[in-house]
């Protein structure tokens, strides 16, 4: 469920003027502007950067990049941003890091139905002019490029049907192919980058139940093998995505320094998707609230901005 508190009625060209006029003069008022943007869904920050647009001839988004910056204005400029736009940015960004982040590139594409990744897809040729496959396969080598252009082009089946069988065996051609240690891992390949969800979830179950071990911890085994560690992040969030962000959150504040890019990926990505539900899970694991641990680990407007999107009780 979603955390955002937002009313129900709203008016886009008063909402664009709020934001106006806290950028007007010396300094801007970032508290106005958390205030407003920090309590409206995805339906109504489109309709402002459209008022936005058509009353002032500007850019909403640039607006607010020259008035903040830090962590602040990547919290809030991700946040504006259209979900499908965001994911595009995302997917984009992670890739063209010196070293890319495929984390990143399979939470996006593995948290999401067929049908909204495909609009993920549209969002990204529109934005750069390239096909996030083609980005993907530029971006990547050997068995983790087969494995990654996999899972971003095929269009899986969203239904309900399993085939209970074809878990069994796939789960046993999974666990065959982890303990020869082939190379080329072309049924890991082929079985995750084809199968429904649901059909995944099955054979997921099957891996345990025969082999004692889920897939996720049977792929640790080597630590150092790159397409593994791969292979475990897709999995991961295919399986049990409030587990997967919960967890990933939970190291973003865990000890010295705060992994700030992970933080706020993750709760601006799902406040109005289940956050609410990752809170819950978050301090049933950790006995210490989101809140709380966002509250210890930040400062400022980000902080205040993270707590709105979470529904922090006073923001």
């Amino acid at each position: 469920m979603s955390t955002i508190v937002a009313p129900v009625n709203s008016n886009p060209i008063d909402d664009a003027q709020v934001i106006k006029k806290a950028c007007l003069g010396l300094g801007t008022d970032d508290k106005a502007i958390i205030s407003l943007l920090g309590h409206r869904n995805s339906n109504q920050l489109r309709l402002i950067r459209q008022a936005y647009q058509e009353v002032y001839q500007e850019d909403l988004i640039k607006q607010l990049k020259s008035e903040i910056s830090g962590d602040f204005e990547k919290a809030l400029t991700l946040w504006v941003l259209d979900p499908v736009e965001r994911d595009a940015v995302l997917a984009h960004d992670s890739l063209k890091k010196v070293v890319p982040d495929y984390q990143v590139l399979l939470e996006v594409v593995c948290t999401k139905t067929p049908d909204d990744l495909l609009q993920v897809k549209r969002a990204y040729h529109k934005i750069y002019k390239r096909a996030l496959e083609e980005d993907v396969a530029s971006h990547s080598t050997g068995k983790i490029r087969k494995f990654l252009v996999g899972v971003v082009s095929t269009y899986k089946y969203h239904g309900d049907e399993i085939n209970e069988v074809a878990a069994v065996t796939d789960a046993n051609i999974l666990h065959d192919e982890i303990l020869d240690g082939a190379s080329v891992h072309e049924e890991i390949i082929r079985i995750i980058s084809t199968r429904s969800k649901k059909q995944l979830l099955a054979t997921f179950n099957h891996f345990k139940d025969i082999h004692g071990t889920s897939l996720s911890k049977a792929l640790r085994v080597p630590a150092e093998n790159e397409f593994f560690a791969t292979a475990r992040v897709a999995i991961r969030a295919i399986k049990n995505p409030l587990k997967y962000f919960a967890k990933i959150l939970r190291r973003a504040v865990k000890g010295l320094g705060t992994e700030d890019e992970v933080l706020r990926r993750v709760i601006v990505t799902r406040a109005e998707i289940d956050l609410k539900e990752i809170k819950e899970l978050y301090l049933e694991r950790n006995n210490i609230s989101l809140e709380q641990a966002v509250t210890e680990d930040t400062s400022g407007d980000y902080r205040a901005f993270l707590l709105t999107l979470l529904g922090a009780e006073g923001y």
